[in-house]
């Protein structure tokens, strides 16, 4: 057996951080080699996340990591730059980015680290780049599962317009305390944010545009803020006249080969998700109105599981090491 990867993590007591710790931890082909956190250097890992009692004796840091394979970011937006700008990590080290500050491209070209590219970490978008890479940008939670729901339609030229809705739980949000992730304002609330103007609709409309050239579909996004701590359900309704069995096999046709993304014949909910770093899908149509329906966990398959996925690929492991997740069905 070959020796295993040697993992570094950056930001390690939020949200994301937690996250990856508990999956790294599960992986049979890692090691961690470092959490780093300034605010709890020298706390073990469970005063933090207190699941991690009896899981591991491992402990925060506020040194970099270092004699490591990969790191990851799980850093707030803005901040990843700072960090690699400030630390000139070495060339041999792969980074796998988890905020949004290298998703876009930069006049046209991906944004680049110590002279390779840093490629947009979709899967089932560009699997090939992502193998070749030294370093990702992972997606944002809500721009995966929009872009999970539209790229069939995208690559075959049938996509011209998307109004889509979508609601999320209060982990979206992060582990900063503000005035909307309060228990007393989410509890039996919902409300909408950023209506039109989210931030992951930049990141949606390159993917397509890449997918396509010939076409620049416009998607109207209304986000909102969900009553429950994790998960994503969006719909999406376009024209599309196609009969249905031949947009399902579309789909069934695009995500072949993919683990992770499956078609449902069945009406799908968050609860098939949760916990896992799935994306199911379920076409619905009426006349040449179709919605594309799909869901998400927007710690795992939003942010860390695919993180996790990007970092098999990255290293020739199987793509599924370490996600085999079970969800809470009840």
């Amino acid at each position: 057996m070959s020796s295993p990867i040697r993992v570094g993590i950056i930001g390690g007591a939020g949200y994301t951080g937690g996250e990856l710790i508990r999956v790294l931890l599960r992986h049979p082909g890692v090691t961690l080699a470092g959490i780093h956190s300034r605010s709890n250097a020298g706390q073990p890992l469970y005063k933090v996340h207190t699941d991690l009692l009896g899981d591991t004796d491992l402990t925060f840091t506020d040194t970099l990591p270092t004699d490591v394979d990969v790191m990851f970011l799980c850093m707030g937006h803005g901040e990843s730059r700072k960090f690699l700008e400030a630390t000139h990590p070495s060339p041999s080290v792969r980074i796998i980015d988890l905020s949004q500050d290298f998703r876009l491209d930069e006049n046209g070209k991906r944004p680049q680290l110590n002279g390779a590219p840093i490629v947009y970490g979709l899967p089932e978008w560009n699997r090939d780049d992502i193998k070749k890479a030294m370093h990702v940008a992972n997606p944002g939670c809500f721009a995966t599962a929009i872009q999970l729901g539209l790229l069939p339609l995208a690559k075959e030229g049938w996509l011209a317009e998307a109004y889509t809705t979508g609601i999320t739980g209060s982990t979206g949000a992060g582990q900063s305390l503000q005035p909307t992730t309060h228990f007393t304002w989410r509890a039996d609330n919902i409300s909408a944010y950023k209506t039109l103007t989210h931030q992951h609709l930049k990141e949606v409309r390159q993917t397509l545009k890449a997918l396509n050239p010939l076409v620049d579909p416009p998607v109207h996004f209304v986000p909102w803020r969900g009553n429950f701590t994790r998960g994503i359900f969006v719909s999406s309704t376009v024209t599309c006249a196609a009969p249905l069995k031949d947009i399902q096999e579309l789909y069934r046709r695009y995500y072949q080969g993919h683990p992770f993304t499956h078609l449902s014949s069945e009406p799908i909910d968050l609860k098939q998700i949760v916990q896992t770093n799935k994306c199911v899908l379920q076409l619905e149509q009426a006349g040449d109105k179709l919605v594309v329906h799909s869901a998400i966990d927007n710690l795992l398959k939003g942010a860390v599981g695919q993180a996790v996925q990007n970092m098999n690929l990255m290293f020739a492991l199987d793509e599924k090491a370490g996600l085999d997740l079970k969800a809470g069905s009840f």
